[in-house]
């Protein structure tokens, strides 16, 4: 799985991926990361990546050279699909992630500002996603939480595969079920005693009758 990710705040990029099991994925050769910083695409004395809009309005919008130049590049090398981050576009769900994970390369795009110029959507990108119905400063974070979701079902990423399976979501309607772990004794709250009962089918019982739901 190799991530390609585009952003004017790289730094914001290596402190999501620097640690935890992203960290130990890439290390491992499992994942590969790759940061590319926006400005260095511009072709502008100034590394300006964004302008006024046409039409007038609040903020700025990113211009598209710049953006076509760095994808351009990253395509000479490997190609892949191309990711943008938007409020506007399909949620991103459990089962949107499984279908990434089929996918060997994603370059992830990550806007800023009052958007991206529309052409290099229209020509360039190839799939939209939200992460919720809000904004947020930019994409980057979104971008963490892609990787994070799509790498999770990735092969030797979580040491467990059972913890991926069980997941809430990985299946239609699979929710997760209340954990507990030491003390026995927290705030004068005692943990189920079926769980430490050591009877695995009552145990597996009590999950399923006890998982979580939205209702």
């Amino acid at each position: 799985m190799h991530f390609s990710v585009v952003s004017i705040f790289p730094e914001l990029i290596n402190g999501i991926t620097g640690s935890g099991l992203l960290r130990k994925a890439v290390d491992n050769g499992i994942i590969n990361i790759d940061v590319y910083d926006l400005r260095d695409y511009t072709d502008n004395k100034h590394r300006k990546t964004d302008d006024r809009p046409y039409g007038g309005g609040a903020g700025m919008v990113m211009t598209p050279e710049p953006l076509r130049n760095v994808v351009n590049h990253i395509k000479k090398k490997k190609d892949g699909q191309v990711v943008l981050f938007s409020a506007y576009a399909e949620k991103l769900t459990q089962k949107k992630v499984k279908e990434h994970s089929n996918i060997d390369h994603h370059i992830l795009i990550c806007g800023r500002y009052e958007g991206i110029d529309q052409r290099f959507i229209d020509k360039y990108v190839d799939a939209e996603i939200s992460i919720g119905d809000y904004v947020i400063m930019g994409g980057e974070l979104a971008a963490g939480i892609f990787m994070e979701s799509v790498g999770r079902m990735i092969e030797g990423v979580v040491g467990n595969r059972e913890s991926v399976e069980t997941d809430s979501f990985y299946v239609d309607n699979q929710y997760g079920y209340p954990q507990y772990t030491m003390p026995r004794d927290f705030d004068g709250m005692g943990v189920p005693d079926v769980l430490l009962s050591g009877d695995h089918k009552k145990i597996y019982e009590w999950r399923e009758k006890n998982r979580k739901s939205r209702d």
